[in-house]
């Protein structure tokens, strides 16, 4: 009689487990965030408050771009994949554009109805739309992050690309993008924990030293950053020429500027804690925290309760705490259940059915804050 011998049982997959400094991260870039619209209004007049942006703008949004590559795969886009472009991305755009314009005309009496033009905080979903879509194709490319930098600092040479679907910022945003895609498979985050492990407190003395010098040449050297606009460099949104620039060294302006944000967004990520914080479960929500806070200070900024007549430091220490408390509130169990049909729609209705299942639930949003690495 032949014994069969019973394979082996299988051990059940390892459940994923998340990452806090992750979710640390998250919430801490979209703060900044909340934190540079809302103290805009302020800076015509204090130089306090402009000081505060300047220091803000040079690396938030490249930190949020980082964060969203890292947590992006370069693989050939299936079914589902590119089915959650268009629930995570366009339609979430569709429904807050549309919101939008019903609001500016209600408060301001826009009639215009333009989906090629985002209010405000939109571009930045287009922006990651975009990414989405060519990160496959710059992983066949020996030089993706080499390219994507010489895309960002040639594509402010014309002047026809323009903030049409977000297409400029998107081009000039790129770099930090990619930058987090490659950091991933550099597997350099995992190469800071062993050193923080191992005693990385000269890594933070040293973030801490760089963060603290950008402040001071910001503070230091205020009315010169007035005078030429520097802001507006930070936006990489406008051509040179738009810019009030038009020497050929312009580029090399940009590359300087895409140069220092990646170092201020490392000092930044240096700094942030690795383990679970009161703030670690808000980085679950950052985009109800970055799709919903223009709404509620827009109204504070078009009735004048933000405005460039309060120029004290007590004001505007006032508008970064509730700023804070913004982001804190936006990232509630409770927002998260009221606006998840327009922030997470699920339109099953709009596709067609496919073997891959188009409407898997997954719970993750574009910049990755659902996912456990």
């Amino acid at each position: 009689m032949t014994v069969v011998t019973p394979p082996p049982p299988t051990r059940p997959a390892a459940p994923k487990v998340r990452v806090p400094f992750w979710d640390n991260a998250r919430f801490l870039c979209v703060t900044l965030v909340v934190i540079g619209h809302g103290i805009q209004r302020l800076i015509a007049e204090s130089d306090n408050a402009l000081i505060v942006y300047l220091f803000i703008y040079a690396f938030h949004m490249p930190a949020f771009a980082i964060i969203s590559g890292y947590f992006s795969r370069p693989g050939a886009p299936n079914n589902r994949q590119m089915t959650k472009v268009i629930t995570d991305i366009l339609v979430p755009y569709v429904i807050m554009e549309t919101i939008w314009t019903f609001v500016q005309f209600v408060v301001e009496g826009k009639q215009q109805f333009n989906i090629t033009q985002p209010s405000w905080t939109l571009w930045f979903l287009l922006a990651l739309g975009i990414f989405r879509l060519i990160l496959p194709y710059l992983a066949l490319l020996k030089f993706p992050l080499l390219i994507a930098v010489i895309a960002s600092v040639g594509v402010g040479y014309f002047g026809n690309v323009d903030s049409t679907f977000s297409l400029s910022r998107a081009i000039g945003i790129l770099p930090f993008f990619v930058l987090g895609w490659k950091a991933n498979e550099w597997g350099i985050v995992d190469r800071w924990r062993r050193v923080a492990d191992g005693g990385g407190w000269w890594v933070r003395g040293v973030a801490v030293a760089v963060l603290l010098g950008w402040l001071a040449v910001v503070a230091g050297n205020i009315q010169v950053w007035r005078a030429i606009d520097l802001r507006f460099w930070f936006f990489y949104d406008d051509s040179y020429s738009g810019l009030g620039e038009e020497e050929w060294w312009a580029g090399l302006v940009r590359l300087g500027l895409i140069a220092l944000a990646v170092v201020l967004t490392a000092a930044f990520f240096v700094l942030i804690p690795r383990g679970e914080t009161w703030i670690t479960d808000f980085g679950t929500s950052t985009m109800y925290v970055y799709l919903l806070h223009s709404f509620i200070l827009y109204p504070l900024r078009e009735t004048g309760v933000i405005s460039d007549e309060r120029t004290s430091a007590v004001w505007l220490l006032s508008m970064i705490l509730a700023c804070i408390a913004i982001s804190i509130a936006l990232s509630s169990p409770l927002v998260r259940r009221v606006f998840r049909p327009i922030i997470e729609p699920k339109p099953r209705w709009l596709f067609v059915k496919q073997k891959e299942g188009p409407m898997r639930e997954t719970r993750t949003d574009p910049t990755g804050s659902r996912r456990s690495r």
